[in-house]
């Protein structure tokens, strides 16, 4: 099969190298904003640049892989239904519910499919967590506390396009929370702090957020993320039943030191980013997709489980500006039955 893939940046350029690997795929064509950037990675690749859009859907694709910049997602997705594609997106969809509704709409309109990125659900540690509370290993599930710490602040000019914290980062919390438990999230209460750089005040976001989650069988979630973690990268969601409890991502790499005596020693090489902990889950979503375009598995992340994670930051943001509890029957776009 031929695959477009717009965008070459950081992320498009990695799954550009997977998908070029890839057996069942016979050839790419990259597009980017930047088409030096374009061609450049095409070169490296041994594939085909094109000098804009518009030609990935003339010459032909059989799929788009689509990594630009947030604000182009809804078009591109509703162009590739159109033209009867296949779609695999980087999230979200869009920062808003309309446009991330339309973009749906026209997808099942088309009949065409929408793959959502969300990698941590091709993460080994969390598919590990799923199958622990779905097999009734930990019993009871009564409490789980989710976070991701990055180590150090995004550009500023990025801050004010990407959605905010609970939107850009906090959002993969919230979908591998419904992922793992198999619940819905029917109310929240977040706070944030913008007591760190000005440049989160000057965007009107928060470098650390805190959101207590209530699911739909009484699970009580929290879900925390900050900006500013020094130590490194991390990334972790401890799951407590009332017969075991279980952590995702802590291993020798975690950023984490003890002060216990006898606790585990600091890492040597803590991780650093979400590129590096999280490139396993990056390749395996690419080969989920292929498998989808070639119909031999169904879609592990549609557009509608992506609309969930997004009303539960819609949830969030509106609970830190107003300073009280929001039910998720407020926000538009629900519910749906949780992926199981």
């Amino acid at each position: 099969m031929r695959i477009g893939v717009i965008g070459t940046g950081r992320i498009g350029t990695i799954h550009a190298n997977t998908l070029s690997r890839h057996h069942d795929v016979g050839s790419l064509i990259l597009t980017d904003t930047d088409p030096a950037r374009a061609q450049e990675l095409a070169h490296r690749l041994g594939e085909t640049a094109a000098p804009g859009i518009d030609e990935i859907f003339t010459w032909g694709v059989d799929a788009v892989v689509i990594t630009t910049a947030t604000s182009a997602h809804a078009d591109l997705i509703g162009r590739a239904a159109r033209s009867g594609l296949p779609v695999f997106c980087e999230k979200p969809i869009a920062l808003d519910l309309p446009g991330t509704m339309h973009a749906i709409a026209e997808v099942e309109s088309a009949g065409t499919v929408l793959q959502m990125g969300f990698m941590r659900r091709f993460d080994t540690g969390y598919a590990g967590a799923r199958e622990a509370v779905r097999s009734g290993r930990l019993g009871r599930l009564h409490t789980v506390r989710a976070m991701t710490s990055d180590q150090a602040p995004p550009p500023a000019a990025w801050l004010p396009l990407s959605g905010g914290l609970y939107r850009d980062t906090l959002i993969h919390d919230f979908d591998v929370l419904r992922w793992v438990t198999g619940r819905e999230v029917v109310d929240v209460y977040a706070t944030g702090s913008d007591a760190g750089p000005a440049m989160f005040r000057a965007a009107g976001d928060v470098d650390t957020g805190a959101a207590v989650l209530t699911l739909d069988d009484g699970t009580l979630a929290t879900a925390t993320a900050t900006r500013l973690n020094g130590a490194g990268y991390d990334v972790r969601m401890e799951l407590a039943g009332e017969r075991d409890q279980i952590v995702v991502g802590l291993d020798d790499r975690t950023p984490i030191a003890s002060t216990e005596p006898t606790g585990p020693p600091a890492a040597d090489k803590p991780w650093t980013g979400f590129l590096e902990r999280f490139g396993p889950a990056y390749e395996a979503e690419l080969e989920a997709f292929v498998e989808v375009v070639c119909g031999v598995r169904a879609n592990p992340c549609d557009g509608r489980e992506a609309l969930q994670a997004l009303r539960i930051a819609e949830a969030c943001d509106i609970s830190r500006h107003d300073r009280r509890p929001v039910a998720l029957a407020e926000i538009p776009g629900g519910p749906v039955p949780a992926y199981r």
